[in-house]
């Protein structure tokens, strides 16, 4: 993981009267890892801290804007690093087992779908700030197994 993500993460939290703990710094490194958003549970089996400690410091991170919370597919949430630490990037959603998979759009792709969402603004006369996709289907084992 990037030196520059744990001096961003240490300077937000500093402004925001925080401190950059080995536990922040814990859950820092295992969302930046995984790749994908995590639940609750698979942060405190990654990280091995305990339940109490991985609800506590993910609220002070989501607080300070450096961690999102993302509505599962199904009963859990999952949280993930802010686009602005680990770049912007979309998600794969299973409807089955609520997996959630990060993915980037080619360039080509990510700038038409910018085009279409600054026509659709226009004629809703909406302000778009950012933009998040969730493509909503069954992951390949889920697919695979009739799940």
């Amino acid at each position: 993981m990037s030196g520059d993500v744990h001096a961003a993460v240490a300077a937000r939290l500093q402004s925001a009267d925080g401190r950059y703990t080995s536990a922040r710094r814990r859950l820092v490194e295992v969302l930046a890892a995984a790749g994908q958003p995590l639940t609750v549970g698979d942060i405190c089996r990654d990280s091995g801290l305990a339940l109490s400690s991985v609800y506590r410091n993910l609220g002070v991170l989501e607080e300070a804007g450096i961690v999102h919370r993302l509505a599962g597919h199904d009963e859990f949430a999952r949280f993930e690093l802010a686009e602005e630490l680990v770049g912007h990037h979309h998600h794969l959603a299973c409807s089955s087992c609520g997996a959630m998979t990060d993915v980037r759009l080619p360039p080509d792709v990510e700038a038409e779908l910018d085009r279409a969402l600054s026509r659709l603004a226009r004629k809703e006369r909406f302000a778009i700030e950012t933009h998040r996709l969730d493509v909503v289907g069954r992951c390949r084992t889920c697919a695979s197994t009739g799940g």
